[in-house]
């Protein structure tokens, strides 16, 4: 698209959005990619450390079950405080502090000795960390026109995907290669990997991000002047909410609803799908790991292409509901197939290119119902409701594979809530929703 930049602007005739777009995408995105890499190897870095770390401190399954859900408490209790407080003081200052912040207590966990510092640790590391993704998508909506949140959004989620890609096999050398050097065990040097790096990508936060449009020294007035009028224009029906104000906005609920009911079914695969691998293939636990990452790898490339074509439409909700009977399908079929690796390694790749890639698409939703701390609040507000779908989906699956012997009903239960996830999309959105980000 060209603009026409009126009044003093009139020595720079004619900027393509496009090109702009760009420039503040290679600004900003690299730095956030990272940030978030970082962000969701600290949430699974716990899982790799299991083992070493029970051995050497003696805990129970259950001391170690606790201690890992205590890092979903801290996260949830503060993550809508965290994100009004973005909002008040800045996105720069604020997610430098979330980095340092949570990098120290990540790098602190290497003194735990006893089942309290354990548990009080991993709290205080999800407090820490509460806001940060949240607070990302919202400062996303600051720099980017709707038309071009859906590959924006999807590139920050790449970098998740690759955490899980290579989380496995970087972990493995830590605990296996550092395993005693300085006096250290393998599990303290993985929370040192993980916290460490976190203090300098604070460090660039403070350097290379600005807080809006206006402050960005690295753009020319008529660059300014073209990113604000787009976003304006496509925030020019929304109202700035307060966070009660943006609750009460047809369709709020509803997609923290349809979010709960997508986290279900991604936890799902992140909690049961080597379990699944492991039964069928009956393989070791190097080659569980590399078919893991099969999902995760159709999810990336899932995500960039769809990112790029509902940009291309602007019809976010048709989207995310493809992607949500994608997932159903696959779902569906690993219970079909949960005892036979080949089928079963098939549904996993269409199950991951459903779940995995709907999750970026989604959170182009939320910034069509409020601006201003509305939808600073409310971002962190569905979040924190998915996040509730991570604790409902284990317990579930663990309970029926109890009470049946076997995950497959589970697994198809799943698939039901992924059809009724996309059952909402389409027949429940309000206006609002359903409006397409290319209308004029």
């Amino acid at each position: 698209m060209t603009i026409a930049i009126p009044g003093k602007l009139a020595d720079v005739s004619e900027l393509t959005e496009t090109a702009v777009v760009r420039k503040v995408a290679w600004r900003l995105m690299p730095i956030i990619m990272i940030c978030y890499l970082f962000a969701f190897f600290d949430r699974i870095n716990i899982s790799f450390a299991k083992f070493q770390l029970q051995s050497d401190l003696g805990f129970s399954n259950v001391a170690y079950g606790l201690g890992a859900s205590m890092f979903v408490i801290g996260y949830v209790a503060f993550e809508v405080p965290s994100n009004l407080m973005l909002y008040r003081v800045g996105a720069r200052r604020w997610i430098a502090r979330i980095m340092i912040s949570w990098g120290i207590a990540t790098a602190l966990m290497i003194g735990i000795q006893t089942e309290w510092h354990f548990y009080v640790l991993r709290f205080l590391i999800g407090a820490m960390e509460a806001g940060f993704a949240p607070g990302i998508l919202y400062y996303l909506t600051l720099w980017f026109p709707a038309s071009h949140r859906g590959r924006i959004t999807s590139f920050m989620f790449v970098a998740s995907a690759f955490a899980g890609i290579l989380g496995a096999p970087v972990a493995g050398l830590i605990l296996g290669g550092l395993n005693g050097v300085a006096g250290l065990a393998g599990w303290q040097w993985l929370f040192l990997a993980g916290g460490l790096p976190c203090l300098l990508l604070g460090a660039l936060v403070l350097m290379r991000l600005d807080d809006r449009i206006a402050d960005a020294t690295w753009l020319t007035a008529a660059e300014k002047a073209l990113l604000s009028s787009r976003i304006a224009h496509h925030n020019r029906d929304l109202a700035d909410h307060s966070l009660w104000g943006a609750i009460r906005q047809p369709g709020f609920l509803l997609i923290g609803f349809v979010y709960f009911l997508l986290q279900i079914g991604s936890y799902g695969l992140n909690f049961w799908g080597p379990d699944l691998i492991k039964t069928a293939s009956g393989g070791s636990a190097a080659t569980i790991g590399v078919l893991t990452a099969i999902p995760y790898i159709c999810g990336a490339i899932c995500m960039v292409v769809v990112g790029r074509l509902s940009d291309a439409s602007g019809e976010r909700p048709k989207f995310v509901a493809g992607l949500a009977i994608t997932a159903a399908l696959g779902f569906f079929a690993a219970g079909l197939f949960d005892r036979q690796i080949v089928p079963l390694m098939l549904a996993l790749a269409l199950l991951g290119s459903g779940i995995v890639a709907s999750i970026p698409t989604f959170w182009t939703l939320p910034a069509k119902l409020a601006t201003g701390v509305g939808a600073a609040g409310g971002i962190a507000l569905i979040n924190t409701l998915g996040q509730f779908g991570g604790i409902v989906s284990p317990v579930m699956i663990g309970w029926i594979k109890d009470w049946t012997g076997s995950t497959t009903p589970a697994l198809y239960g799943i698939g039901v809530v992924c059809l009724i996830a996309a059952a909402i999309l389409l027949f429940a959105m309000p206006e609002s929703l359903r409006r397409s980000d290319r209308r004029s």
